[in-house]
């Protein structure tokens, strides 16, 4: 298999981060199929994520809390496909895991889920289970579009987002440049 990658900065479509994390939930590919990895920036204030699917390919976000309200930060699709190269570079089953939600809409729908939900949670309170099934049973319950296993460092950077960053170095700069912008707009300096 072949990893199409971008190899032109300036053609390379960079985006809200919020826009991608639509491209996530509105894909129509097995939910539990999603992996990801994330932890600090390489430089500067903020983090680095990155989501990979086997037929949707990577995506890399890069945010920074504002304040502890609002989060900003931008992205960009980074590969269509997942080779043999990037494949290895995320995490399978038994790691962290993450999930991507879409807010209900109604009521009526809040009800039935909360019942759902609650179902789920007597079945495995009174089966035998393990934390990945019954965060899959949540997941299928809450019909997420995204979820699955997930290297995620509070305090640094996994090994493999290192690699990742190196092997997407074009869009690693790119992104950089436009959140340090984007940082630069939100940041207000001096008093007041």
């Amino acid at each position: 298999m072949f990893i199409l990658r971008q190899t032109q900065p300036s053609s390379m479509r960079v985006r809200d981060w919020q826009d991608i994390l639509e491209d996530v939930v509105e894909n129509d590919n097995n939910p539990d199929q999603w992996r990801a990895v994330g932890g600090d920036r390489r430089s500067g204030i903020g983090e680095d994520l990155y989501l990979a699917h086997p037929s949707t390919g990577v995506y890399q976000l890069k945010t920074y809390a504002k304040n502890p309200y609002e989060v900003e930060g931008v992205g960009t699709q980074v590969a269509r496909r997942i080779d043999d190269e990037i494949d290895p570079l995320f995490p399978e089953e038994g790691s962290g895991l993450f999930g991507v939600q879409q807010p209900i809409e109604d009521e009526r729908e809040a009800e039935q889920k909360a019942k759902d939900l609650e179902t789920v949670l007597e079945t495995h309170a009174d089966a035998p289970t393990t934390p990945e099934a019954l965060f899959e049973d949540l997941m299928e319950t809450l019909d997420s579009p995204a979820y699955g296993p997930m290297e995620f460092d509070t305090h640094g950077r996994p090994d493999s987002m290192t690699d990742l960053t190196d092997t997407f170095e074009e869009a690693e700069e790119l992104l950089d440049a436009e959140l340090e912008d984007l940082i630069d707009e939100g940041v207000t300096r001096g008093f007041q």
